[in-house]
């Protein structure tokens, strides 16, 4: 839900971050789709966790220490009320409704950001800026920065130092607040209600877009606006490559479906991962690799609380799968071989986890100061082991194309952590109880 209080505070926290100069954060640009077509709009992340402002073609200007009105200033540039616009697009705030409503100092349109920023960067020392995320943005500025240069003669000097804002951005976003929380709880439950929805909803013959149109249909029935990331609906083979997103082949009886996918509320992401059986009945081989899984994943959960090492999760979890692959006959050798070799790589070959939040694999640093970063209260991440068997002549065959991932969503609290996803079943037991009881 939209606070304009909450949003205010995270201005001045960064300006007090900033101690002195400007930054300049643009939202992000509308994309064309194709002829005059555009893709559904989706604002900047940074942009709106500091604004709550969703319109494109908007501007936050942050000056810190002595403004022009002599105390830090938070500005923001936007497009101007437009009638005729309005009635094929719908509404705009414009600039004097986006300064009441959104809490600004002050708002102009955006037509006059570049004389206004010429002004504003006048004897300011240092220039912030997300360096690198806009060729045409990098440009713009530097482009103004010589404007102001070019008054020396005047005694105005320009920014002599230019930081990329993100830097500090990333700090703040790392510890959710109690609202950003709240709202990840939503998301998380409207996600797992749609896996619940798509277990039931699944049996052989099936296609993997069908699957796919269950998820997105609870997504919207329970207003979530859309995913977070495209959907990996992968059944059999199919889910033995990452990042699949065909979701175009026949469902399978006997073969496995894994499925990643969640929504996004009010800008934060949930993020799932569900392996279930087809026809609703794991067989021996695929209940075995499954276990080992389900397995790595508790070990990895056990370990998310505060004062652990980022790592810690993912090293509780790979010695439970490599432990697993040698038991299955996968890896051979001792734990202590296997993990020395990597040849667990073979079968799991991504990380435990990421941070989670508006962006799906958010923003923060995963180590400072070259050691791996220590969990707090507030931080908030995926725990997501997998095993991904191809066919392979010194495989066992009643393994080959199995692939199986388990994904929750978990924030670390004072005390340990929650699973905000905890909901959608993942126990061979519950799984295949929910899946007997019919079709939704």
């Amino acid at each position: 839900m939209f606070n304009p209080a909450i949003h205010k505070q995270r201005r001045t926290r960064l300006i007090n971050l900033m101690r002195r100069g400007i930054a300049v954060i643009p939202t992000a640009p509308e994309a064309v789709r194709n002829g005059d077509a555009h893709y559904p709009y989706r604002y900047d992340s940074y942009f709106h966790y500091l604004t709550g402002f969703d319109e494109p073609e908007a501007v936050l200007v942050l000056v810190a220490g002595q403004g022009a009105s002599g105390s830090p200033q938070a500005i923001l540039f936007c497009r101007e009320k437009n009638m005729e616009r309005e009635i094929w697009d719908g509404y705009r705030h414009g600039p004097d409704a986006a300064k009441e409503t959104f809490g600004f100092d002050a708002a102009f349109p955006v037509a006059q950001l570049d004389d206004q920023l010429t002004e504003l960067m006048g004897n300011q020392p240092a220039l912030f800026h997300p360096l690198g995320a806009h060729a045409v943005w990098d440009d713009r500025i530097l482009a103004l920065r010589a404007r102001v240069q070019e008054k020396a003669r005047s005694g105005i000097t320009a920014p002599n130092e230019i930081h990329d804002v993100r830097m500090l951005l990333d700090e703040m976003r790392l510890i959710k607040d109690s609202e950003e929380l709240a709202t990840m709880r939503r998301a998380a439950a409207i996600s797992t209600a749609a896996h619940i929805r798509a277990m039931r909803a699944t049996h052989p013959g099936r296609m993997e877009y069908e699957i796919e149109a269950e998820l997105l249909h609870e997504f919207r029935r329970c207003g979530a606006p859309a995913p977070a990331y495209t959907p990996i609906v992968a059944g059999g083979a199919n889910a033995c490559v990452l990042h699949y997103i065909g979701n175009n082949a026949v469902l399978k009886d006997g073969d496995l479906l894994l499925i990643d996918a969640a929504c996004e509320v009010d800008g934060y992401a949930a993020d799932i991962t569900r392996t279930f059986p087809v026809n609703g009945k794991f067989n021996a081989a695929q209940k075995d690799v499954y276990e080992v899984v389900l397995a790595a994943q508790a070990a990895a959960i056990a370990a998310v609380r505060p004062g652990a090492r980022w790592n810690e999760p993912h090293d509780a979890a790979l010695r439970v799968l490599a432990q697993g692959m040698i038991g299955l006959g996968l890896c051979r050798g001792s734990l202590d071989s296997v993990l020395e070799s990597e040849g667990y790589k073979r079968f799991y070959m991504h990380r435990t986890g990421h941070w989670l939040g508006m962006d799906v694999h958010d923003v923060g640093a995963y180590k400072q100061d070259d050691n791996w970063r220590v969990l707090q209260p507030g931080m908030t991440l995926t725990v997501e082991p997998g095993c991904y068997i191809r066919p392979a002549d010194d495989v066992p065959q009643a393994f080959w194309n199995i692939g199986i991932r388990i994904e929750d969503d978990v924030v670390i609290t004072a005390e340990g952590c929650e699973v905000l996803t905890e909901a959608a079943p993942k126990t061979v037991a519950a799984i295949e109880a929910l899946m007997n009881r019919g079709s939704c």
